[in-house]
């Protein structure tokens, strides 16, 4: 018999099977050796007195949990139709593994390199300030996400079965703990070895994956799309899914130049604001230092002020400031964690709404976001990677600063004027918002906080529509614009989703299983 529990512990009695067992024993009033436990569900609670952790636990009594047989296994070899991919992210690695268990074949197009090349593409970046246009911090194998961090935190539940993909990670190498925790994270260390399994997996049940091909075109015969160029290479199929990122304006550049409907999309500009992680332990725990046995402390902010909402976004606790460029001459920084989440800081986007009257002096075509999210990057450039900063202390009170603490952040920083690089209206709305943040979060407001700009890559700027039912383009029927660059996901896991709901349509539409 199963029973369903909520339990209650210290931290480090959570992190006992024994004590959890024991607890359950009581609760059922049983010998313990009747049960077997599976944990299904961990979080913190931290409002009241000592942090606690919270379990859902299943507790089966004189039987045996069910045993979950494994979702990449045993899969056919496909042998319908090609379908075209462009981009090797989640939304496009994904999208594959649903089409190879619908019998299609997949044929991945990604203009970066894989992770293991990347990695010097960034160490470059990093170090050197060199930016590499196909492949940095948002272009390459597994998306942006691969080595900024891995979060897999979404409230995208109705858009598809998110246990499906957390389970589909475990089984190429993550750990099992992100089927159990409310935010679960990988991490930029661990990441990218689950990618090369998943890739290892698509391969051997037959995807076919290029890198380093950026699309420069679309193949078409008479009113059908029949594939993509990229440079000198072809690549044809009965369905082009469309996976690319929220970077990839060369793409959005694209579908206009093909005269296809694309439109300015809202999204969110704001820095990085970086305090040391005791101080977010202190202020959320009220602990310093913390117990070994709770996670990093982070929070989740949100405002109206001035008319525009003002939210915290992409917390990193334990984590680092990253250069997030896509090209030579901008300055873009992002937020990472390791699998510890153990750096001495933590840090966190923090962004203000921004829309068509923001952009608008810039013209009314679907592209005029894209250029005011480039002019702001642009502006923020000084010759390197280095990052404009300022205490928040002095940005709140509209100064420069004069000098720095130190940051996370490795190219660097420099002591910039951020109201000379943000639009005035989103400047008046962050500095409000993080007064009101100051005043809920005791300690927040000190001079040992910097904010860095520019954080200016929430979401894609362009929305590329596609049928409501049928998710394709309206325009071209056989062009499935999928997972963030498009407009339809925010995050490695609505992407993920939203690239295996995509395939299920283009299954059905060409002929699959």
């Amino acid at each position: 018999m199963k029973s369903s529990l909520e339990l209650k512990l210290t931290p480090a009695e959570a992190a006992d099977e024994q004590i959890i067992h024991k607890r359950c024993a009581q609760k059922l009033k049983c010998p313990p050796d009747q049960l077997q436990i599976v944990v299904r569900r961990r979080s913190v609670d931290a409002r009241k007195g000592e942090p606690k952790m919270v379990l859902v636990v299943d507790a089966y009594r004189n039987e045996a949990p069910p045993a979950e047989a494994r979702l990449l296994e045993d899969v056919p070899a496909p042998t319908g139709p090609r379908v075209v991919i462009v981009g090797a992210g989640p939304a496009g690695y994904f999208a594959a593994m649903e089409l190879i268990m619908l019998g299609c074949r997949p044929i991945i197009v990604e203009r970066g390199k894989d992770t293991r090349t990347r990695r010097y593409d960034l160490r470059n970046l990093m170090q050197d300030h060199l930016v590499n246009e196909h492949s940095n911090y948002c272009f390459g194998e597994g998306g942006a996400g691969t080595y900024s961090d891995g979060k897999l935190y979404t409230r995208s539940d109705k858009r598809g079965d998110t246990m499906r993909v957390l389970r589909m990670l475990v089984e190429c190498g993550a750990r099992s703990d992100i089927l159990q925790d409310t935010h679960p994270h990988i991490g930029s260390n661990k990441l990218p070895g689950v990618v090369e399994n998943l890739r290892e997996t698509l391969l051997r049940y037959g995807a076919e994956i290029h890198f380093d091909r950026p699309v420069t075109d679309f193949l078409v015969q008479g009113e059908r799309l029949v594939g993509v160029r990229a440079g000198e290479h072809e690549f044809f199929g009965e369905a082009v899914i469309l996976a690319t990122g929220h970077s990839a304006r060369d793409i959005f550049e694209l579908v206009q130049r093909h005269g296809l409907a694309l439109e300015a999309k809202p999204f969110a500009l704001g820095v990085r604001i970086e305090h040391p992680q005791a101080l977010v332990d202190q202020i959320q725990y009220r602990q310093c230092p913390r117990d070994p046995f709770l996670p990093a402390a982070s929070y989740r902010l949100a405002t109206q002020a001035e008319g525009r909402g003002v939210y915290s976004f992409c917390m990193c606790p334990g984590g680092l400031i990253v250069p997030a460029a896509t090209a030579p001459g901008e300055v873009v920084v992002n937020g990472m964690s390791m699998s510890g989440r153990d750096s001495r800081y933590a840090n966190s986007g923090m962004v203000v709404e921004i829309g068509p009257s923001d952009w608008a002096h810039l013209g009314d075509d679907p592209l005029a976001a894209v250029r005011l999210q480039k002019q702001i990057e642009q502006a923020a450039f000084a010759g390197d990677q280095r990052a404009p900063a300022a205490r928040l202390t002095d940005y709140l009170a509209g100064k420069i600063s004069q000098d720095l603490p130190r940051s996370s952040y490795v190219p660097g920083l420099r002591c910039g004027d951020l109201d000379a690089i943000l639009p005035p209206a989103v400047g008046l709305s962050l500095r409000a918002g993080l007064e009101f943040f100051g005043e809920r979060l005791r300690g927040f407001k000190t001079e040992e906080a910097i904010v860095v700009g520019v954080e200016s890559r929430t979401s894609s700027p362009v929305r590329i529509p596609r049928d409501d039912e049928g998710l394709f383009h309206p325009q071209w029927t056989n062009l499935y614009p999928c997972g963030e660059g498009p407009g339809f996901a925010g995050g490695i896991l609505s992407a993920a989703m939203d690239g295996q709901r995509v395939a299920r349509r283009v299954a059905e539409a060409v002929g699959g299983r």
